[in-house]
């Protein structure tokens, strides 16, 4: 699925597209407006990836504190950009990784 395919999906479909790993579908919530969901998707996930969104959902809830201990799991530096520029790194990087 392409970065295109997948913005789309979060304005024009009810659900996330079948087959999204958990990070994925955690973004494609939170970009919905679901947050509680999106965190619900996001804790089933282990990896640096999912540690990175976890990171990302935090910020975004306004708790930098707890976002920074994601961030230090996932391997990463709190970022300096918008949340809505680092939404759009971690689906490109995610969705790029599906792709293999």
């Amino acid at each position: 699925m392409s970065f295109a395919e997948f913005e789309q999906s979060v304005r024009t479909q009810k659900a996330p597209p079948a087959g999204l790993p958990p990070a994925l579908q955690a973004l494609w919530h939170e970009a919905k407006g679901d947050w509680e969901r999106a965190h619900t998707a996001v804790q089933q996930e282990t990896s640096r990836d999912g540690e990175w969104v976890h990171a990302y959902l935090h910020r975004k809830e306004g708790d930098n504190g707890n976002a920074s201990y994601w961030y230090a799991r996932a391997g990463r530096k709190f970022p300096e950009t918008s949340s809505e520029t680092e939404w759009s790194e971690i689906a490109r990087d995610l969705l790029l990784k599906t792709a293999d």
